[in-house]
């Protein structure tokens, strides 16, 4: 199945929203999703645009229903709705997680994002980490994809959080060339977790 025409109709329809110049590509899905094992729990997905890396999860054997899609475009949204019936999917913005109370507290295995990090506010990915945070359980990760040289999130958010980036990998079949970062608590979650009590 072809990404290139309903990720380029999407472009046009709101061309600030897409800020890709092309649908990731298989490799960066299986990079991004390389340590996901299916039957540890929830899968939340941000940013998934045309379903690349939800097709990923789907083929290391992650059932449908357990995925939530958190997709901010009306024309994704719909593309993933019929392309994903079991999937739980949303269309609304990521920084608002912290109160959309999609999970109870601690329960979330896994969170992929597509986001473009690089192109946001520190506020914005500060909500969205302390939203995704709130529903991970300690031992969860974030798995974040970006184009640049380093890890999107700043260290000065990762510290306050109390939250540490490891990248994972990096694959030049994709365009741009990209590189996965696994960001997760440090051994002392107690950081993070009397400021998502503020939040």
């Amino acid at each position: 199945m072809s990404d290139l025409l309903p990720f380029f109709r999407a472009w046009v329809t709101d061309p600030r929203r897409v800020s890709a110049i092309s649908p990731s590509s298989p490799a960066l899905a299986q990079l991004i999703t390389s340590e996901v094992v299916p039957g540890q729990g929830p899968v939340l997905e941000l940013g998934p645009g045309t379903g690349v890396f939800t097709r990923a999860l789907l083929k290391r054997g992650l059932p449908e229903n357990d995925l939530t899609l958190i997709e901010a475009g009306p024309y994704f949204s719909r593309l993933l709705s019929d392309r994903h019936p079991d999937a739980r999917i949303l269309q609304m913005d990521a920084t608002r997680l912290a109160k959309a109370g999609l999970y109870a507290p601690s329960t979330l295995a896994t969170v992929i994002s597509g986001l473009p990090l690089l192109s946001m506010k520190p506020r914005q990915i500060m909500g969205i980490l302390t939203g995704t945070f709130g529903y991970l359980r300690d031992d969860g990760a974030f798995y974040q994809f970006t184009y640049g040289p380093r890890c999107p999130v700043p260290s000065a958010i990762l510290g306050r959080l109390g939250l540490r980036a490891t990248r994972i990998g990096t694959t030049v079949r994709n365009m741009p060339p990209s590189s996965v970062y696994k960001i997760e608590r440090k051994s002392r979650p107690e950081i993070l977790n009397n400021i998502l009590k503020t939040a």
